[in-house]
């Protein structure tokens, strides 16, 4: 492409410029690149541009008749090769030309959003780290009364018990509204099996088995929120005594940026790795042309191509560049090298990951198992949980995350095959077989996640090796399993609560302030192209940053309760055997009269 000042009015091209002499000096001043100017033209300009330019691109004179698209009375052009092209095949690469221009066009905007916003994005992102505290903190204060004034959505049955006195309410509506009505008060039975389920509707008897239903499910679950009144009482009183444990650990709360860092560097390298593997053989270069070539797809050489015949026989043949290494017996290893870089991903993740969850368990059990707290706990906790993680567990963190990334690596293969294969022709029992596989192995990541925590808060708390841990672990929590469920349940609540105030407040705040609708501060907001483009920053890195710290609170909150738990099975409050749980906890369990579960390990 060359710039010029303005489009050309006539039809000309290199080769009837030659022709013509006279035409030469028009040819030049369109159609050479000494020439500067605004608008662009490719090699041999192409057809007359009797319309504007669009998008600073000189485009032809082209018309539609009966359907037909035309340049002139022509359906062709000539490219200035001497070749005819078909006119749809202009439209096309001019759509693409213009989709790429208005790409790098709205990518520019957005840099320049960015370039005028950054520091308002990070004061946002500043107000968000600060909300997240204040909410922690808060937490050992109000989350009684959070928990409390809306214990109903604590379950997963809570939205039906909130919801089902509307229902019941609407099930005796319809009911009373079809008494009278002809055929409402027909059976069930009477009527049969009828494909079009509206029919059920209609009946008065339908809408009496929907009330008695809700009715006794509401019912259950009250009873069931009330025998539970004192799990919940514990489940409040241990994240009150999480909230002080951070207090206590403050430095825990910037932890998740060392595991970032650990993370961002196992991707630099996984990245790295794969681009070398890919690179790591000999480039091969293939002819391409675009009219028809005997040497089409054939191997060349770049260096020595210009002289060979393949120019001479196709004058717009090129030696292009086509892969690395394809030709070659070492290419086939290429692919079992890679795909060992992509297990290796996976096991030094989940390895970075368990780190950071056996220090930051280590460092709360430290806090728990503390007699008098805090004057018993180490000068600096998260540092010599750091220290004895590196030296005592990393076996035992190497083997938790090799099991962990054997079953992500399986479901990146299935997620493989089923992708291969999803034009294929397949019979329904091997896509049946195939889901089945991907929902199960989802499920095993899942659980075993879930046991890997909780293996490693026993290795920082005990120190023995992961099977051991893993399965005193899951022996614990299945002995204390109605515990577990409303904890889980109530910490979810609270999170959620959380971030949904966290993010919503810097979202809204971000809103107001960027669209320039508060008027203490509307000349300090920055000038945009997409007001959303900041917005939306500052609400991922919110949501980021409320995620971070609410994971510390949550291993900070499993933690406890795992120690807590042990604490019960290992003690029962008496002088020779005195519980290492906190006034306040001690306090509930003993008003609660809650028995702790024995076993035949705990009492040995």
């Amino acid at each position: 492409q060359i710039c010029v000042s303005k489009c050309p009015d006539r039809y000309l091209t290199y080769l009837t410029a030659v022709g013509s002499p006279a035409s030469l000096e028009y040819y030049r001043n369109f159609c050479t690149p000494e020439y500067k100017g605004t608008q662009k033209v490719g090699l041999g300009c192409g057809p007359p541009a009797r319309v504007p330019p669009v998008a600073r691109r000189c485009f032809p004179a082209i018309q539609a008749k009966k359907g037909v698209i035309m340049v002139g009375n022509k359906t062709t052009y000539e490219d200035g090769w001497g070749n005819h092209r078909n006119v749809t095949e202009l439209l096309e690469g001019a759509k693409k030309a213009n989709v790429v221009l208005e790409t790098r066009q709205l990518a520019m905007k957005i840099f320049e959003d960015y370039t005028v916003s950054w520091y308002w994005i990070i004061i946002g992102l500043v107000i968000a780290m600060v909300a997240s505290l204040i909410f922690i903190v808060l937490l050992r204060f109000l989350a009684g009364v959070m928990v409390l004034c809306l214990a109903f959505p604590l379950f997963p049955v809570g939205f039906v018990l909130r919801n089902s006195t509307r229902r019941i309410f609407h099930c005796y509506m319809e009911y009373a509204k079809l008494k009278g009505e002809a055929g409402s008060d027909m059976s069930l039975t009477d009527l049969g099996f009828q494909t079009d389920l509206r029919v059920y509707l209609h009946l008065r008897q339908t809408w009496l088995a929907f009330l008695i239903i809700l009715c006794v499910l509401e019912l259950l679950i009250v009873l069931l929120l009330i025998f539970l009144r004192k799990r919940i009482l514990i489940a409040i009183a241990l994240i009150k005594e999480a909230s002080r444990a951070v207090g206590h650990v403050m430095s825990s709360l910037l932890f998740p940026l060392c595991t970032f860092f650990l993370l961002c560097l196992c991707i630099a390298y996984w990245a790295s790795t794969a681009v070398f593997l890919s690179t790591s053989n000999e480039a091969v270069y293939k002819v391409f042309n675009e009219s028809a070539c005997p040497f089409a797809g054939q191997t060349c050489r770049p260096e020595t191509f210009n002289t060979s015949n393949v120019t001479k026989l196709c004058p717009d043949a090129q030696c292009l560049f086509a892969f690395y290494g394809g030709e070659t017996a070492y290419h086939r290893y290429l692919v079992v090298l890679q795909f060992f870089n992509v297990f290796m991903f996976f096991w030094l993740a989940n390895f970075v990951i368990a780190l950071g969850q056996v220090t930051l368990a280590g460092a709360f059990a430290s806090y728990y198992w503390a007699f008098k707290k805090p004057d018993d706990m180490p000068a600096f906790p998260l540092f010599s949980a750091f220290g004895r993680a590196l030296r005592y567990h990393t076996g035992s963190l190497a083997f938790g995350s090799l099991i962990l990334a054997i079953v992500q690596v399986i479901r990146v293969i299935l997620e493989y095959l089923d992708h291969r294969l999803k034009g294929a022709e397949r019979n329904k029992f091997a896509k049946f077989l195939l889901s089945c596989l991907k929902c199960c192995f989802w499920c095993l990541e899942k659980f075993l996640k879930f046991l890997n925590r909780n293996a490693y808060i026993m290795i920082a708390i005990y120190g023995t090796n992961f099977c051991t841990s893993a399965r005193n672990a899951f022996f614990l929590l299945m002995r204390n399993i109605i515990r577990v469920a409303v904890l889980d349940k109530v910490t979810d609540f609270l999170f959620f609560l959380g971030k949904l105030l966290i993010v919503g407040s810097v979202g809204i705040l971000a809103f107001f302030f960027f669209t320039q609708r508060i008027k203490l501060v509307q000349d300090t907001a920055p000038p945009l192209n997409y007001y959303w483009v900041p917005i939306l920053t500052v609400i991922v890195g919110s949501y980021l940053i409320a995620h971070g710290f609410f994971s510390v609170y949550g291993m900070c909150v499993d933690t406890l309760f795992l120690c807590f738990c042990e604490d019960l099975e290992r003690n029962d409050g008496s002088p020779e055997r005195p519980y290492y749980m906190s006034p306040e906890l001690s306090e509930i369990l003993l008003k609660g009269h809650l028995e702790p579960s024995k076993s035949a390990d705990s009492q040995g």
